[in-house]
């Protein structure tokens, strides 16, 4: 497995906490905080990045752990599409949805060569 010593040293997560954060703020303001249904659905694919990481990394093996970074990656896709409903409802500005998009993006990339490394070491 990869040397990492504990969930928070790899970068990947450390990417995710950012975008969490990123989210979380968003979601608090205005009519957004007011829609439970989508504030609830994007806080928790934000969220479901950071876990699955640390959840994976936690298998101790890196098949396991590799496929929970394909999950995770899923996750921050999700976040990527429920930023265009976000917009599409008045919620946030096209500035706020790239930028909540690239950092996904971002985290998403990180997880791709994270489970690449896993799976060629495997």
């Amino acid at each position: 497995m990869a040397s990492f010593k504990r969930f928070e040293d790899i970068h990947a997560w450390q990417k995710a906490r950012e975008l969490t954060s990123l989210v979380y703020k968003t979601s608090r303001e205005g009519d957004f905080s007011r829609d439970f249904g989508l504030k609830d659905q994007i806080r928790r694919a934000s969220v479901s990045v950071m876990n699955n990481v640390a959840e994976g990394f936690g298998r101790h093996g890196d098949n396991e752990f590799a496929r929970f970074l394909e999950i995770a990656k899923g996750s921050a896709y999700e976040v990527q599409s429920t930023t265009y409903v976000a917009l599409d409802a008045g919620y946030i500005d096209e500035q706020l949805r790239v930028q909540i998009y690239q950092m996904a993006d971002t985290t998403a990339a990180l997880l791709s060569g994270l489970t690449n490394y896993l799976r060629k070491q495997g």
